[in-house]
């Protein structure tokens, strides 16, 4: 797997990945500054001859177990079907929202339906859970679908941003 940073403000000397790339990354995290106490401890760990042991805690064989795992769990087809008819409402050409077929210039393809199960039925496993429920999909929507809806230069100009856009179809699914 990969994991990848972005600085919402220094952009000198890179490139915006295309939609067609970020797509394959299952979330958008966003992370706020660290608190002082957490700000401290960085500085004095990256300033210092600090030598972090970092301890192994699964082997190749152990992540494709838990892929598999995941695969196994069993998901209500009610599930599926919120899971898909929200990533399907982001599309201006199906979407029965106009503000989605005013703003939005491009929605969520299928691999958003996909990372959205996937991460419900991960969230369901570590809770104790044999199978996920439609607000274990919903508390990933934002994370899984705000890099995959592009607003529309009319969205941008007002400030509306895919998060925004996810919130009011929210508001009605």
């Amino acid at each position: 797997f990969v994991l990848a940073t972005q600085n919402p403000i220094e952009q000198e000397g890179t490139y915006p990945l295309p939609e067609a790339q970020l797509d394959r990354f299952m979330f958008n995290l966003w992370l706020d500054y660290p608190s002082y106490e957490d700000e401290i401890q960085i500085i004095k760990s990256t300033t210092s001859d600090y030598d972090p042991h970092v301890e192994k805690i699964l082997n190749a064989e152990e992540i494709i177990y838990f892929q598999n795992l995941v695969k196994r769990v069993p998901v209500a087809e009610n599930v599926i079907e919120f899971a898909v008819k929200f990533v399907n409402s982001t599309r201006p050409a199906n979407s029965k929202y106009e503000f989605v077929k005013e703003k939005v210039a491009w929605g969520a393809g299928p691999r958003a339906s996909q990372y959205l199960i996937i991460a419900a039925k991960t969230k369901a496993i570590i809770e104790g859970r044999f199978t996920p429920s439609i607000d274990d999909v919903k508390s990933f929507l934002i994370p899984v679908l705000r890099h995959r809806i592009i607003p529309n230069f009319s969205a941008e100009a007002e400030g509306i941003t895919s998060v925004d856009i996810i919130n009011n179809i929210s508001k009605d699914i």
